[in-house]
C-alpha cells in the first residue's frame, strides 16, 4: 500500500490568510491597550496568518472587563457541544429566547462570546452497524432542524470563510462534527454521503478498523479519503496505536476534541507529554474541555491545562473545548456557555498575549479547517474516490 503522506507543500499563498471575525477591526487594534503590538496573530507563515495586529489587554482594568473587551473581537470557537443528544429528549425547547434544560442557548452564547460551536453527533454505547448509520442519520436532521428552526441565532457553516460569514451576520457558527467511526458503517460511500450532509469531524474509535491495536489497511483507507474530502480526524479517547499512526500519516491536521494534559490529571483521555510535543510537530490541535474530570474543580486547574498544552505543543495547538450539554460536571465558575470570560480572564492574569488569547479562542479552529480544505483540493487533483472494501482490505 502506497504510503498515506504524499508530499505537499502548503505555503501561507496556497491556504490563504485566516478570516477575521467581523468584530476585528480593519485599521484600529482592538480596543485593549500594551505598549506593543505582535503581527499576524503568531501563526506559523506556512499555515496563514490571523489578523494584522492582536494587541495583549491592558493591565489596570478588571480583568473580567477586559475579557469581554477581548472577547468581542476575538469569539470562541468551541469544539465539542453535546446539545443535538440533549436535545433529543426535550418535548419542546426555543434556544433563541432561552432553554434552561440545557447548558447552551443563544443568550448565553452571546454572554459568553461563542462564534462558533461543534455540534457532536456522538452516540451512546452500544449502537452499532446500521442502528449506528441510522442514529446518526437522525442526529444530523436534528441539527439541521434546530438550525432553521433558530435563522436569528444559529447558521450552518462548513469552512473557515462560512464561520466568518456567519460571524459577519451575527450568527454563532454551527459545524457539524464529532461523529463516531461508528457512523460511517465500514463503508466509505456512507463517509462521503456524511460530507455531503455536513459532517466535518470524525472520531477515529469504536470499530474494528480503528481500535485498540490501531489502524487496519482499512482505517488507513478511511483516513486517506477523510483527507481527500476534507474531515478531520478526531483522536481524543482513542488507543495509542491509532494516534501514533493518525499523526504519522494525515495530510491534513488531526484534532483531539476532549483532550487536556494526563502529566496534571491522569485522567484516559488526557494526552501525555510526548504526544503533546508530536502534536506541536504535526501542527494539529488540542481542544481542552471544561470537565471537572479531566481538567479539574476549578477555573485555575482549567487555566493549568492551557499553560500546559501551550508550553508543550505551541500557542498554535491550543483550544476550548466547552463540553456543554455532554453529561459531564463542569468546573465551578464555568457552568455554561456563558462563562468563557471568566477562563479568559483567569488566563489575562496570567500574562497571556493578546496574541497567543486570539490563537486560543479562534485563530486555532481557523487554521485547522483551511489546512483541512487546502488538503482536500490538493488530494482531489491526485486521486479519485476510494471504492476499496472493508473484506478486500481487511479480510
Amino acid at each position: 500500500m502506497a504510503d498515506l503522506r504524499d508530499e505537499l507543500h502548503t505555503t501561507a499563498a496556497e491556504v490563504g490568510e485566516l478570516d477575521r471575525p467581523s468584530a476585528w477591526p480593519e485599521s484600529e487594534p482592538l480596543p485593549l491597550d500594551t505598549p506593543e503590538t505582535v503581527p499576524d496573530a503568531g501563526l506559523a507563515p506556512e499555515t496563514g496568518a490571523g489578523p494584522e495586529s492582536v494587541t495583549a489587554p491592558a493591565g489596570d482594568a478588571d480583568p473580567l472587563e477586559r475579557a469581554h473587551a477581548f472577547l468581542a473581537g476575538n469569539p470562541v470557537a468551541d469544539g465539542y457541544s453535546g446539545l443535538p443528544w440533549a436535545l433529543r429528549h426535550l418535548p419542546w425547547f426555543d434556544l433563541e429566547l432561552g432553554e434552561s434544560a440545557v447548558d447552551t442557548d443563544v443568550p448565553r452564547m452571546r454572554e459568553g462570546h461563542v462564534g462558533a460551536l461543534f455540534w457532536s453527533l456522538h452516540l451512546p454505547e452500544g449502537l452499532a452497524g446500521d442502528r449506528a448509520v441510522g442514529a446518526t442519520l437522525e442526529q444530523l436532521d436534528l441539527v439541521q432542524t434546530v438550525v432553521r428552526a433558530h435563522p436569528e441565532g444559529l447558521r450552518m457553516a462548513h469552512s473557515a470563510a462560512e464561520i466568518t460569514d456567519a460571524q459577519h451576520c451575527g450568527r454563532v457558527a454551527v459545524v457539524l462534527g464529532p461523529a463516531g467511526a461508528g457512523a460511517v458503517g465500514d463503508s466509505l460511500g456512507i463517509l462521503r454521503n456524511l460530507h455531503a450532509l455536513g459532517l466535518r469531524v470524525l472520531t477515529l474509535s469504536g470499530t474494528t478498523w480503528a481500535s485498540g491495536t490501531g489502524l487496519t489497511r482499512f482505517g488507513e483507507e478511511v483516513l486517506r479519503e477523510m483527507n481527500r474530502l476534507g474531515v478531520l480526524a478526531d483522536l481524543s479517547g482513542t488507543s495509542d496505536a491509532t494516534i501514533s499512526r493518525a499523526l504519522a500519516a494525515s495530510k491534513a491536521p488531526v484534532l483531539f476534541t476532549r483532550s487536556a494534559a494526563r502529566a496534571l490529571r491522569p485522567h484516559p483521555a488526557n494526552l501525555p507529554d510526548d504526544v503533546l510535543v508530536e502534536l506541536g510537530t504535526a501542527k494539529g490541535l488540542c481542544l481542552v474541555p471544561l470537565t471537572a474530570e479531566q481538567t479539574g474543580p476549578s477555573v485555575r486547574d482549567v487555566a493549568d491545562h492551557l499553560d500546559h498544552v501551550r508550553a508543550l505543543a505551541g500557542p498554535e495547538c491550543v483550544g476550548l473545548s466547552g463540553t456543554y450539554d455532554s453529561g459531564a460536571a463542569h468546573p465551578q465558575d464555568l457552568a455554561d456557555a456563558s462563562c468563557y470570560p471568566n477562563l479568559i480572564a483567569e488566563l489575562l492574569t496570567r500574562g497571556w498575549t493578546g496574541t497567543d488569547l486570539a490563537l486560543l479562542t479562534w485563530g486555532n479552529v481557523q487554521r485547522v479547517l483551511r489546512s483541512a480544505d487546502f488538503t482536500a483540493r490538493a488530494a482531489q487533483q491526485r486521486r479519485k474516490p476510494s471504492s476499496a472494501k472493508i473484506a478486500e482490505l481487511d479480510g
